[in-house]
């Protein structure tokens, strides 16, 4: 079971709050997780990765055991803790400006 931290505007959209749990096949990396995201509420489609490149949005980040995974290919391992369910994979949404 993978756990995921959505930001409060994906919480929203996919009407829950709290953690989200997940199972996911094979190697959990950030694309089946957000497959299985997908696949279960299907109106986050297009909100985390673009639907036709499949790669993330500029403005979202990726998070687990503390690491940035955001810049890392979006089909690489997750850290075993999140796959063993003890630490969450987190959905952040980037900020910017000045």
């Amino acid at each position: 079971m993978i756990r995921v931290v959505l930001p409060a505007h994906l919480r929203v959209i996919a009407k829950v709050s709290g953690e989200v749990e997940l199972e996911v096949v094979g190697t959990p990396s950030p694309a089946s997780v957000i497959d299985a995201l997908e696949a279960r509420f299907p109106a986050l489609l297009g909100t985390i990765r673009d639907p036709l490149t499949q790669q993330r949005r500029k403005f979202v980040r990726f998070y687990a055991c503390e690491e940035d995974l955001s810049l890392e290919s979006i089909d690489v391992a997750l850290p075993e803790p999140v796959q063993r369910g003890r630490e969450p994979f987190y959905v952040i949404g980037a900020m910017a400006g000045g």
